[in-house]
């Protein structure tokens, strides 16, 4: 059955799934956001699921120091931006957060690092002129959840997951222009600890005149990457290495005729399979040996009007 939600009916039901025991205050000075989830769908429902800091306190920050200070905790919390922030480098995130943006909040100069982190949710926040990545998970992060955000240019990665972490999922973003978009493992030798792992969902996403990298996946399996809006590529759309193994279904391709490579650069070939994909000025993706499915239902965007649907939805306020 399909699911065709407009932004307004999407921002009414708010963010239910994941943040019902948030309780967030409303006052005149510091409005809240509207939320415009539907709800958590992909592998961050599974293992335990993905909450964030829901049942923690809330604190607005507008500043690099005061939001620096108010994420380094493992404690449930939320964590409100205000209006735009310059971050030096990396900043450290730990666990049970929730990082939600005002209206226009944006991150300037630096990103966000997930080390061995459980149970963070980043939403509607903006991202531009990072100096290494925008957000960089690794080491074994579990259960986070990126939703309605939009990343314009920086250095390197947008939005990279690596080193064994797992249970992610990557929705309602946009991506304008972007380069290296998306890595999903980092290294061809680094299969003993990313065997295994790597279950990442990526879904409603625009990716807006990107390059390459929506994503280039090496060991993961099983990958999902469904209902997303491809317009105007540079490279490709997604590459499968390493023997990872993709489910890319139900996507828009918009001028994006090298939509898949099996393999890239020196890493060897990966698995994908390519069904029900929406083409306008696009050669058939390709598919490539067996790929298992997920363990979580989903429903599927008629892929005719996922166009419509991500434009109108994706992305920060």
């Amino acid at each position: 059955m399909s699911t065709i939600v407009s932004l307004a009916a999407r921002r009414v039901l708010g963010l239910v799934a994941a943040l019902a025991l948030a309780a967030l205050s409303v006052t005149a000075l510091d409005p809240a956001p509207a939320f415009a989830q539907t709800g958590l769908t992909g592998w961050a429902t599974q293992n335990g699921g993905t909450t964030g800091g829901a049942g923690g306190p809330t604190t607005t920050v507008s500043s690099a120091s005061a939001f620096t200070s108010a994420v380094a905790s493992n404690s449930a919390k939320i964590v409100r931006v205000s209006g735009t922030i310059a971050l030096s480098g990396m900043v450290n995130v730990g666990s049970n957060t929730t990082i939600i943006g005002n209206s226009g909040a944006t991150f300037t100069g630096g990103g966000l690092n997930f080390d061995s982190d459980r149970n963070v949710i980043v939403y509607n926040m903006r991202f531009n002129n990072w100096s290494d990545d925008a957000i960089n998970v690794q080491d074994s992060s579990t259960n986070l959840w990126f939703d309605n955000n939009t990343f314009g240019t920086g250095y390197d990665g947008a939005l990279d997951i690596k080193r064994g972490s797992d249970f992610i999922t990557v929705s309602w973003n946009r991506f304008n222009g972007t380069d290296k978009t998306m890595l999903l493992g980092h290294s061809d030798d680094n299969g003993g600890q990313d065997i295994g792992h790597l279950r990442v969902t990526y879904h409603h996403n625009w990716f807006n005149g990107t390059n390459q990298r929506t994503p280039r996946v090496r060991f993961g399996s099983t990958v999902h990457v469904y209902n997303n809006y491809y317009v105007n590529i540079g490279s490709y759309c997604v590459a499968t290495t390493e023997n990872a193994g993709v489910l890319f279904e139900g996507n828009y391709l918009e001028n994006a005729d090298d939509a898949v490579h099996i393999g890239e650069g020196s890493s060897d070939p990966g698995r994908i399979l390519s069904r029900n994909n929406y083409l306008v000025n696009t050669g058939t993706p390709a598919s490539s040996g067996s790929v298992s499915g997920v363990p979580y239902g989903y429903s599927l965007t008629t892929p005719s009007q996922v166009k419509s649907v991500v434009t109108a939805s994706a992305g920060a306020s």
